[in-house]
């Protein structure tokens, strides 16, 4: 990883489940610093000492900082000598956001809006912000939030000076936190049926390894603007709950259908048809370069640009859906499936 080599990373957000896989993937390269940037110091705890049990001297790479990215100036602070910043600080929850919706824009909007900010000011390298497949087409305010935090860090990118500043969308990331996998294997276990909420309703599905591939992706090949996603198989809901079924003894003649939540989608939308028009196909990647005309309009009603790309809305309705055996198979092929099964 000669991209990082004698680099300081800024992780925020770096006690949860994305930033705990950053930090794996790091810490025993040849990376000078790692810095966790979070406001729990509970879970800053814990994880300081379960690294000082797990890699030993590496740990020493690893500092804490408290901080909210709601506070400009605690990013500033943690920001200082910083080459490279992960940016996976987020409200995440949908029904949470649907009901506290300020909470969503204080974090997502102005918590984004802040860690560019201080970013820019200390001339880091490169910002690569998490977002989400919610942010296209939103409908929700979690949705909605991410997409805004998009678009503050385009805005931002067009004066960035010497900051390249990206956007990563994902789709569901298995087994991350508060997702719904951990939640079915303990029904199962407390011998409860499965809850569904719709079971035609359909999610792209990766593992934190292969959204961590698209981080790595960004910040080596992404240019200052780009929205950058994976190409991603999906699946149905009720697919994934028969995998898990199937993998740790559940019932799926007991699945039990609750209805959708607040402000879910039966399906989502990882590129929208308007940012499929520009989208560039780079392999298992597409990348949206960053609209970047001037404010001056009229010149537009005089000279257009009639090229499209012929590539149309990239939806889990759309791409390759997953068979049951191949949900189950990668499934089963996650940590913390593994672990979870050798304890049964």
């Amino acid at each position: 990883m000669s991209l990082f080599t004698g680099k300081v990373l800024l992780i925020t957000g770096g006690t949860g489940s994305f930033g705990y896989t950053v930090l794996k993937r790091f810490i025993n390269t040849d990376i000078k610093e790692i810095r966790i940037f979070s406001r729990d110091e509970k879970k800053q705890d814990d994880l300081r000492h379960e690294l000082q049990i797990k890699y030993g001297e590496a740990f020493n790479k690893v500092k804490f900082y408290i901080g909210d990215v709601r506070c400009l100036e605690s990013c500033k602070e943690a920001m200082h000598d910083v080459n490279l910043v992960f940016h996976a600080a987020a409200l995440k929850q949908v029904p949470s956001c649907e009901f506290f919706p300020m909470e969503a824009v204080k974090t997502n909007i102005i918590g984004t809006d802040n860690v560019l900010t201080a970013a820019i000011e200390e001339e880091v390298e490169t910002v690569v912000c998490l977002s989400t497949d919610k942010a296209a087409y939103p409908i929700n305010a979690m949705g909605i939030s991410k997409a805004m935090g998009e678009k503050i860090a385009v805005a931002k990118s067009r004066n960035s000076k010497k900051t390249k500043i990206c956007c990563t969308r994902y789709g569901n990331v298995m087994c991350s936190r508060g997702s719904v996998i951990p939640l079915w294997i303990d029904q199962i276990k407390a011998g409860e049926p499965i809850t569904v909420t719709e079971p035609t309703m359909t999610r792209f599905i990766m593992s934190l390894d292969e959204a961590l591939n698209l981080v790595l992706f960004a910040f080596e090949h992404g240019q200052n603007g780009d929205i950058l996603v994976q190409k991603a198989p999906a699946t149905t809901i009720m697919t994934q709950a028969e995998a898990v079924c199937e993998l740790f003894g559940g019932n799926k003649d007991e699945i039990k259908i609750i209805g959708i939540r607040h402000g879910e989608k039966l399906y989502e939308t990882l590129l929208t048809n308007e940012e499929c028009s520009r989208a560039i196909d780079m392999g298992n990647f597409y990348r949206v370069p960053a609209d970047n005309r001037g404010l001056n309009y009229d010149i537009y009603f005089r000279k257009g640009n009639q090229s499209r790309n012929p590539l149309t809305e990239f939806s889990s309705r759309n791409t390759r859906l997953l068979s049951l055996e191949e949900t189950k198979s990668k499934i089963a092929s996650l940590e913390y499936v593994q672990k979870r099964l050798s304890n049964k």
